[in-house]
């Protein structure tokens, strides 16, 4: 046999290989939903965009009721400065008045979310853009007064999303909700845990700028694996977490404690992160599990 022909036969081995490991979580998938929150640098980059749109449209190949919820922190405060407007936190979360607001509604309901449409029926008629405005998705109270059009939602009506899954489109949602005055901002990681617990999703799957969660995070060797539920409540009890990581925490903290069975933090940067994370046993970033 020559050299070319046993490398071929070599590369085919190992990718029948890879579809054997990853038949039987496919076949555990089958018909589940996984909710997945997508954001930061792999949003950003055009390149990266494509392949977790194309790790999204597999999942909905796979048989898998998908919906994917948005932030776009970055694209806001591009604008944001070009508006002159200031940028402000305030425990993780974004100081919302009503010019920026205005911004967070320009940015996240009509450029972010419509690319992402966009990109996803690039592989055919599969994507649905919705707000969490859209038929009272996401009903919100203000959290508080100091942070102006920043909600918490109280209420998930699954109705129009249910409608969009049952017609085999994938939900694209933006983390606008809506209150009793108007428009709020919501934390996307928030809002992701609350539709993942109203829908019963299976899997809520956290694409991030980090590998996952490290005990120590200037130290690259501290990457944790999994955490139970247990685990996860006293890390967040600690006062250990940086401010950007509470928001995370705690929605994974409810999201299991209301019964989706796991939830994955993995970085969005690295290629094809959600389906080795998903389909292979080792896995590539950080797991949170039930007790």
């Amino acid at each position: 046999m020559k050299k070319d022909d046993q490398q071929r036969r070599d590369m085919a081995l190992e990718k029948a290989n890879v579809l054997m490991e990853a038949m039987p979580w496919i076949h555990k998938m089958n018909g589940r939903t996984v909710v997945v929150k997508y954001g930061g640098a792999a949003m950003e980059d055009p390149s990266l965009c494509r392949e977790v749109i194309a790790d999204i449209e597999l999942l909905k190949l796979m048989g898998m009721r998908v919906v994917l919820v948005h932030g776009g922190g970055k694209a806001i405060n591009q604008l944001l400065t070009q508006l002159n407007i200031p940028v402000s936190f305030k425990n993780g979360l974004r100081v919302t008045d009503d010019a920026t607001m205005e911004a967070v509604s320009e940015v996240l309901i009509g450029k972010v979310n419509q690319g992402l449409v966009w990109s996803l029926n690039e592989y055919g008629n599969n994507a649905v853009g919705v707000s969490g405005a859209d038929g009272k998705t996401l009903v919100c109270r203000q959290v508080d007064p100091d942070l102006g059009h920043v909600g918490e939602v109280v209420k998930v009506n699954t109705g129009l999303l249910e409608s969009v899954l049952e017609n085999d489109y994938i939900p694209v949602v933006a983390s606008v909700g809506c209150g009793p005055d108007g428009l709020y901002n919501i934390n996307a990681d928030i809002a992701a845990s609350k539709i993942a617990q109203a829908l019963h999703a299976h899997t809520l799957a956290y694409l991030t700028d980090v590998d996952g969660l490290y005990a120590d995070i200037n130290d690259k060797e501290t990457l944790i694996s999994s955490l139970n539920l247990r685990e996860a409540k006293e890390l967040l009890e600690s006062g250990e977490l940086t401010t950007g990581m509470i928001p995370k925490i705690t929605s994974i903290v409810e999201a299991l404690e209301s019964g989706v069975h796991d939830v994955r933090i993995m970085n969005g940067t690295f290629p094809h992160s959600l389906l080795l994370e998903c389909f292979t046993d080792a896995g590539i970033g950080t797991v949170f599990y039930q007790e």
